[in-house]
C-alpha cells in the first residue's frame, strides 16, 4: 500500500542571533512533513504492516525534502528526528507503525549514515495541533550540543482520519551550546552512543 498524501509541508528555521550574540554560521533545522490518510482510522486492525510499509516509503521522501531545504548533501546533516501526530479516529500504535519498524533505514540511506537511534515522538491531536520532533546527533547519542527539538504545526491537519508524519534534520547543534558532553570532533560513530 502506498501513502495517500494530501499535502507535504517543509519548514526551515535559521537562528542568526541568540541572547544578543551572533550565531555564525547560523544554526539550521528543517522538517519535511506529510499529511496522509490513515487507512485504519476508526477501526481496530491487528496487522499494521500497511502502515509499516508507508513509513518506509515516507522515510526516504521526507528526509530528501528536509535535506534539500537545508541545501546540503545528506552526509553533511548532523542531527535527525521523526514524529507523528494521529487524528482523533486513529490510535498511537498507528504512529508507532509508521515510525519504528522500517522508517529508519531509508532515513539513514539519504544521510549516508546514522549510527544512533533516531529520536521520535508520537501523539494524538486535531487541526493545528503542535508536534514536537525530538532531535539528536545522527552518529553519537552522547553529543549533548545536539539534544534539541523542532516544533511544527499545520493549520488544517490532521483531520480525524489523517496522520501528520515528520522527519527533521539539522546541519548543526543548538545555538551557543555549553553544557558539556561529547564534542562533535570526538565522535567515533561506531556504537551509536559515542
Amino acid at each position: 500500500m502506498s501513502a495517500k498524501i494530501r499535502k507535504i509541508v517543509t519548514f526551515l528555521e535559521e537562528t542568526h542571533t541568540e541572547m544578543g550574540k551572533p550565531i555564525s554560521p547560523a544554526t539550521r533545522r528543517a522538517a519535511a512533513v506529510a499529511v496522509i490518510e490513515n487507512p485504519f482510522a476508526g477501526t481496530y486492525v491487528e496487522d499494521l504492516s500497511d502502515l509499516i510499509a508507508i513509513g518506509e516509503e515516507l522515510g526516504g521522501l521526507l528526509t530528501e525534502r528536509a535535506v534539500a531545504a537545508l541545501g546540503i548533501e545528506g552526509s553533511k546533516a548532523e542531527s535527525y528526528g521523526k514524529a507523528a501526530l494521529v487524528g482523533e479516529n486513529g490510535e498511537l500504535e498507528h504512529a508507532a507503525a509508521l515510525l519504528h519498524p522500517k522508517m529508519g533505514t531509508p532515513v539513514r540511506k539519504v544521510l549516508g549514515k546514522g549510527a544512533a537511534l533516531i529520536p521520535s515522538s508520537k501523539r494524538r491531536g486535531g487541526l493545528g495541533a503542535e508536534l514536537d520532533i525530538p532531535l539528536g546527533h545522527k552518529d553519537a547519542a552522547f553529543v549533548r550540543s545536539h539534544f534539541d527539538g523542532m516544533q511544527i504545526s499545520i493549520s488544517d491537519a490532521p483531520r480525524a482520519n489523517e496522520i501528520v508524519v515528520a522527519v527533521a534534520v539539522t546541519d548543526s547543534g543548538r545555538p551557543l551550546p555549553r553544557v558539556g558532553g561529547l564534542k562533535v570532533e570526538e565522535i567515533k560513530g561506531e556504537d551509536g552512543l559515542r
